[in-house]
């Protein structure tokens, strides 16, 4: 009997994007070659755009994410970026921790689970997506009642 596959959900990355990121995870591949393996499958899968035709509501490199842990329900406020610029302590996530390989390409709405270095499962959901064109400033939760 095989294992049940999770579905991933489809994902939009910029060409620039995509070609930084496919080199990075080829880089990767011997410190980290988990998130490394991650990371190439989520560029191999994503439907590739270019600038210009991007959505500042997909996350791409730059873009500042609500996202929701689904396992304990907390929230939080991250700036995807590349691991060279990564400080924790300002909230800049590396695309290459699990989270941030996890985020590239989503869009608001969207969950995805993967499994953590250590073999359990995460879980995630894109609550916000601020792109880098808009300086990666979230706006106001939108009030789905309209009022």
């Amino acid at each position: 009997m095989s294992k049940t596959q999770v579905r991933l959900p489809s994902i939009t990355l910029t060409a620039h994007d995509a070609d930084r990121l496919d080199r990075l995870a080829t880089a990767a591949n011997d410190k980290l070659p988990r998130t490394a393996h991650f990371l190439a499958r989520e560029v191999a899968r994503a439907n590739i755009v270019e600038a210009s035709g991007i959505d500042s509501a997909f996350v791409s490199m730059g873009s500042t994410v609500e996202y929701r842990d689904d396992t304990t329900g907390q929230t939080r406020i991250v700036t995807l970026v590349y691991p060279n610029e990564a400080n924790l302590a300002l909230g800049c996530i590396s695309v290459l921790s699990p989270v941030g390989a996890a985020l590239i390409g989503l869009s608001a709405g969207q969950s995805i689970e993967w499994r953590t270095p250590t073999g359990g499962k995460r879980s995630l959901t894109v609550l916000r997506v601020a792109g880098a064109a808009a300086g990666g400033r979230m706006g106001p939760v939108a009030n789905p009642a309209g009022a």
